[in-house]
């Protein structure tokens, strides 16, 4: 399909006047995002979260719980821990607080936004690091947390994608055990360059240079951008990993490589779910202001994902 007329619309207001990203400071990219993030709007929401620290490998790990509404304080329900986007170098618990609002109401599980570290301050794997002890610390205390430790699934978006996977990768061999992957517009091959990162270069909200100049902030010197913990897509084996939703954009350089992933678990023989949304480029589901189908397309996620968790 062609690029939706909504999104196109929205793509030439965004493009004027943007600075070029190689010439963007990393305050300039963290704020842009933030901007961006203000189109997010929902279908349904829950109620604000509740912000805690957890312990990580250089010092506490913010996090924000959220839960459904209705739902009691000591409720165990299913649990979700979510991994914002923004490419490791952007977006916060905050830029992100109605994404996962909408997923905790929609899911009727709670949730858990980690606020992982941010490169280029704490570079690769800072990030990863975080995310795995974030995993460690909710399942040591979730019945403090009143989460399922049965049915634990992990969310995450753009290059919070990738930060699941490789906590999947972990628990696989050390656990805890995983109950769902959910994964939207996910960055899983930094090493390649895949046809739709050539089609979707330039002009699609996240464009190459935005890609190169992330990469280059997050990387530490000698780091090999085709690691499979960064680059999960080459892993050599994606068997025993958790069961998988995957959602890609059509008109998103970051396509192809969400769907091979996709076609990678179900050769392995792990149960995926894929779904290509026509018309759509990345980040949609964060663009509810402006895209219809991005509003409810997150709603529609957070339903699947408390499904899936509820067996």
């Amino acid at each position: 399909m062609p690029l939706d007329p909504r999104a196109a619309r929205f793509l030439d207001m965004a493009a004027a006047g943007r600075a070029e990203p190689r010439e963007r400071t990393i305050a300039e990219r963290r704020a842009g995002l933030a901007k961006l993030m203000a189109f997010a709007r929902a279908d349904r929401m829950g109620p604000p979260g509740h912000d805690l620290a957890l312990p990580g490998p250089a010092g506490t790990i913010p996090v924000r719980l959220y839960g459904p509404g209705g739902a009691s304080a000591d409720e165990i329900l299913p649990g979700l821990v979510f991994f914002h986007g923004g490419g490791l170098v952007a977006g916060s618990i905050e830029t992100h607080d109605v994404i996962a609002r909408a997923l905790a109401e929609a899911s009727g599980c709670r949730l858990v936004s980690v606020g992982y570290r941010l490169a280029p301050e704490h570079r690769y794997p800072s990030a990863a690091e975080d995310a795995e002890a974030a995993l460690k610390a909710i399942y040591a205390t979730a019945s403090d947390l009143a989460i399922d430790t049965d049915r634990i699934g992990l969310v995450g978006e753009s290059g919070g994608a990738a930060l699941a996977v490789g906590v999947a990768v972990a628990a696989r061999s050390a656990g805890p055990r995983i109950a769902l992957m959910g994964l939207i517009c996910p960055v899983l091959d930094c090493g390649a360059e895949s046809a739709s990162r050539i089609e979707f270069a330039e002009g699609y909200l996240i464009d190459r240079a935005t890609l190169e100049a992330d990469l280059a902030d997050l990387l530490p010197p000698g780091f090999d951008p085709a690691d499979p913990r960064l680059s999960p897509l080459r892993l050599p084996d994606l068997s025993g990993l958790p069961p998988a939703i995957v959602h890609t954009a059509e008109c998103d350089p970051l396509r192809d490589e969400g769907e091979a992933f996709a076609a990678r678990l179900a050769a392995a023989g792990m149960p995926v779910t894929l779904q290509r949304h026509d018309g759509m480029v990345h980040n949609f589901h964060a663009l509810g202001a402006v895209l219809p189908h991005g509003r409810a397309a997150l709603d529609a996620m957070g339903v699947a994902f408390g499904v899936a968790l509820r067996g």
